[in-house]
């Protein structure tokens, strides 16, 4: 791995990489060193993934996960539930059971410390809803750029660059979770808090619950993943007004993990809210991350932003520090401060519509599209999983390399 050179191996590799002119032998050289092609994320839990949006299947290699973690293969299913599309008349209509298949890395319902691979098969795919637009560039999607980058595109649904292939993220997400759990008691909760100008009221972002995100208070599911119920329901009536308009829309999500001791992250480089923006970043249609008070900080004067800090009385662990508020969402200097991390993501609005859009063909000839395949009017929903899953990987990233450096968590 180029991380693991000395900076003058790496200046030379990369020269020997660049100044190969056998195509192979520069794929080589760049795959030893690192340089490419950014199918893998972490360090000491890492995960590579691979698969297409109409491809047989989309699979997950996770390596590092410590040995001995109780593996539930349910959790992982309810998971995948929560991201699966087809699962109310809010999102896509694309049925999948997204039935993960634990291939290695479990015996006997524990983690053995050797890689784990989790495989989830497609099995509802309409590749000829695509058929049409093969040569057409879609207005807010990939398909120009990877045309750009490859000289060819796998226009079927978007390739690797649909979020379908997501669904290998939320399984490595669902046992990220359960490390955070076993080793430090950590917890990864999203929502929406947004959706088009509907903006939920949540006082409390650590103390929602997984009930309330799912279900309103007669029981019955809550498709829009919002714990403020009344916005919820304006929520659910604002994409649906979109969608008979053949429109879409964006929003907010939040992602609210509790229970993260102190201490983790890594200056100056790898701050842990480096690594988060970037997790956040790589999913699909994020076009903003902020944290804590976030962009509001723009107005606030020094006194105002700053969170004063506090000595609180554990009965388990003696005198614990703490701030009074929690502007600085979690994270101060980029590590844990041991207060609920909150992050925000910023979600654009679906790119394909069913209305005509002006584009482009291949050869540059001006023409409309029209995406007749099954699509979100909202994204949000489904992104929820996703988000806490990549907020999940980070985190037990940045705890193992914590243990390695420092040893066990000192909590307080």
């Amino acid at each position: 791995m180029l991380s693991g050179l000395g900076l003058g191996a790496r200046h030379l590799a990369l020269a020997v990489a660049h100044a190969a002119e056998a195509p192979w032998v520069r794929c080589y050289l760049w795959s030893i060193i690192g340089g490419m092609p950014g199918n893998s994320f972490g360090l000491l839990f890492r995960i590579t993934t691979a698969g297409e949006s109409h491809g047989p299947a989309n699979v997950v290699i996770l390596d590092g996960v410590p040995p001995g973690i109780p593996l539930d293969v349910e959790f992982l299913r309810q998971e995948l539930r929560r991201r699966r599309p087809g699962q109310s008349s809010l999102v896509t209509q694309r049925h999948e059971a997204d039935e993960p298949e634990v291939l290695s890395g479990v015996f006997e319902g524990r983690t053995t410390g050797t890689p784990l691979a989790i495989l989830i098969r497609n099995q509802d795919q309409r590749s000829k809803d695509y058929e049409a637009i093969k040569e057409v560039y879609r207005p807010g999607h990939a398909d120009y750029t990877y045309d750009a980058k490859y000289g060819f595109r796998d226009y079927r649904g978007g390739g690797r660059a649909s979020a379908r292939e997501t669904v290998a993220r939320v399984a490595a997400g669902a046992v990220a979770k359960l490390v955070l759990k076993h080793l430090c008691g950590a917890q990864v909760l999203g929502y929406v808090v947004q959706v088009g100008s509907v903006v939920a009221q949540i006082p409390e972002p650590e103390k929602v619950t997984l009930e309330q995100v799912e279900f309103f208070p007669d029981g019955s599911p809550n498709p829009v993943r919002c714990p403020d119920h009344q916005a919820a329901r304006a929520m659910m009536e604002l994409i649906q007004q979109v969608r008979k308009q053949q429109d879409s829309i964006g929003g907010v999500a939040q992602i609210v993990a509790t229970g993260v001791p102190p201490g983790l992250g890594e200056p100056v480089f790898d701050k842990i809210k480096a690594d988060l923006a970037k997790a956040l970043f790589s999913l699909p249609a994020v076009l903003g991350v902020e944290y804590g008070v976030g962009f509001g900080c723009a107005t606030l004067r020094g006194s105002q932003n700053n969170d004063p800090f506090v000595a609180l009385q554990d009965p388990e662990q003696g005198v614990r520090i703490a701030t009074a508020s929690n502007r600085h969402g979690g994270m101060l200097g980029g590590i844990t401060s041991g207060m609920p991390l909150i992050l925000r993501a910023a979600v654009k609005p679906t790119s394909s519509l069913p209305q005509p859009q002006p584009t482009v063909t291949r050869e540059g000839q001006p023409t409309t599209v029209s995406t007749h395949g099954r699509h979100d009017p909202c994204l949000l929903p489904r992104f929820v999983p996703m988000a806490e899953a990549m907020v999940a990987l980070v985190l037990a990233d940045h705890l193992l390399r914590h243990r390695a450096q420092c040893g066990e968590l000192d909590r307080r």
